[in-house]
């Protein structure tokens, strides 16, 4: 009988934050999906911004360079009222994707209802019941300290069910980048034609 080789992928998901970050990773064999790791970054002690952005950036350097992961999975900056804070976390996620994109690691963006709906199949799940489903699906018993730390495997395991369910990897509600080139040739609908004004 004929050996049939199942490709595999690890993929890294992130929830940005600067108090909180959370990361999860997952090995995809197939249909498959088994947890690696999950945990969080703490920077609650930490007061310069400046500095809270920079242990972003090495923590996903480090978890990029120890397991090799073929993809980020990150989740999008929610909008929210506070403006200061959608800054800060704006901030927090571009740091996390520039540390992928310096390690040459493609990224694709979903929004956090769609992370929830791919999860428990509620758009408006709450943290608690991600978590209880991810429990479930990934067979794990440990709770993390913070629900952050399931937050960040939420999106990767939203990832990989984007891949499982369609078949090709390609869904609508997520974006892909590995390049302004690609996002331009991929989107020539959303890119504006240059304007001419009358003399």
């Amino acid at each position: 009988m004929e050996q049939i080789n199942i490709k595999e992928r690890i993929i890294l998901g992130i929830d940005p934050g600067t108090a909180v970050m959370g990361y999860g990773l997952v090995k995809e064999t197939g249909s498959k999906i088994e947890l690696i790791s999950l945990g969080v970054v703490k920077m609650e002690k930490i007061d310069d911004h400046m500095l809270k952005l920079q242990r972003i950036f090495e923590k996903t350097v480090q978890l990029i360079d120890n397991y090799h992961p073929d993809c980020l999975a990150i989740e999008a900056p929610f909008y929210g009222k506070n403006i200061q804070v959608m800054l800060k976390l704006g901030r927090a996620q571009g740091i996390a994707m520039a540390a992928a994109l310096s390690r040459n690691v493609t990224i694709t963006e979903y929004a956090p209802r769609k992370i929830k709906q791919a999860i428990t199949g509620n758009g408006n799940a709450t943290k608690e019941q991600v978590a209880a489903m991810l429990q479930t699906l990934l067979k794990f018993k440990e709770t993390p300290d913070f629900l952050d730390a399931t937050d960040g495997l939420a999106v990767a395991v939203c990832h990989s069910f984007q891949k499982i369910s369609t078949g090709t990897g390609k869904s609508g509600s997520k974006k892909s980048y590995s390049g302004w080139e690609t996002f331009v040739k991929d989107n020539t609908s959303r890119v504006a034609a240059p304007i001419k004004f009358k003399k």
